[in-house]
């Protein structure tokens, strides 16, 4: 398991670390553990969403910002699945190509000819922004919103991640001012190029288990540091929960079915209703975790930390 091939050694690094170190980055490239929804034909583990959902709520365990990572970046190169083939086999050429970006809509592609765009814009919430080789951004073109793929050359990074949890995934804003970007570098979220394994998957139950099993792992960490059963059993049942519902989507695209709207809404509120009664646990147990559980250098207080910033993310959050 990813949380068994992450030595002693490698969790003291994590541990309050403002930035992955560089060798620590090399591992997970070799372990390929931002290519699990990639397709083995570009290089990539294709894991069933259920294997993959389980390695992200692993690697949460371990550590909040490494799983978020992991999590957002193995999203943006999910990706590879909606650009043309022999795009996705030129970006996907490297083993450390890491994609990721904003889902903001704050650019304008302005149209040169019908081949070509002009982008210039500003999006926040990059995660891991110093170690992407790739930025996915959207922007308005006309009367439409499509999504591009930007080599980091052509964009400014501003290293503006100043929130008290999360510290390691640097989730900087990025700029870009008029970067001429063909259309074949452009990409639709519901059209596929690619099937494999994780394809067809709707991309809003995508986001929602991706996310979820993130929160369950960072839990799963700060049960274990507080030594709250009654949290860790409740915390397995949530697990088991949501990787059968990872399941029954894989069932539902073998048998070529199409996952109602209906669906998708109970999948996205079953999420919320966890994260809320997780966030009811975390109010509960901090409290009673003494002084210990103050000090910037424990455990208990980074997952403590990471969890209450990556709530703040817009797909649970209540408003």
């Amino acid at each position: 398991m990813p949380a068994q091939l992450i030595t002693k050694l490698q969790k003291a690094t994590l541990l309050n670390t403002e930035e992955f170190p560089a060798e620590f980055m090399q591992f997970v490239h070799r372990k390929k553990w931002l290519h699990i929804w990639v397709s083995k034909e570009f290089n990539g583990l294709d894991l069933s969403f259920s294997k993959g959902l389980q390695l992200l709520y692993n690697l949460a365990k371990v550590d909040g910002s490494l799983g978020w990572f992991v999590t957002l970046c193995s999203g943006a190169n999910y990706f590879s699945k909606n650009l043309k083939p022999n795009i996705a086999r030129e970006i996907f050429s490297t083993q450390d190509v890491c994609l990721g970006g904003s889902g903001m809509v704050a650019g304008v592609a302005k149209p040169i000819n019908k081949n070509k765009f002009l982008i210039s814009g500003k999006w926040k919430y990059a995660t891991g922004a110093p170690h992407l080789t790739h930025f996915t951004l959207n922007a308005k073109v006309e009367n439409e919103i499509i999504s591009f793929v930007i080599p980091k050359e052509n964009v400014t990074i501003i290293p503006d991640w100043t929130s008290m949890g999360m510290r390691a995934t640097n989730t900087f804003s990025f700029e870009v001012k008029e970067v001429l970007v063909t259309k074949k570098y452009s990409f639709k979220y519901d059209k596929f190029y690619t099937h494999d394994n994780s394809s067809d998957i709707p991309f809003t139950v995508f986001a929602d288990l991706t996310l979820l099993v993130n929160y369950i792992g960072m839990a799963q960490h700060f049960a274990e540091c507080v030594n709250n059963n009654l949290m860790l059993e409740d915390i397995e049942s949530m697990l088991k929960q949501t990787l059968a519902i990872a399941k029954e989507i894989e069932q539902n695209i073998a048998q070529h079915k199409t996952l109602s709207t209906e669906r998708m809404q109970q999948i996205h509120s079953f999420g919320e209703e966890i994260v809320s009664d997780l966030c009811m646990y975390f109010m509960i147990s901090y409290p009673k975790a003494g002084i210990e559980a103050s000090r910037m250098t424990s455990s208990t207080n980074q997952v403590f930390r990471d969890f209450f910033t990556a709530t703040q993310h817009a797909n649970f959050r209540k408003r």
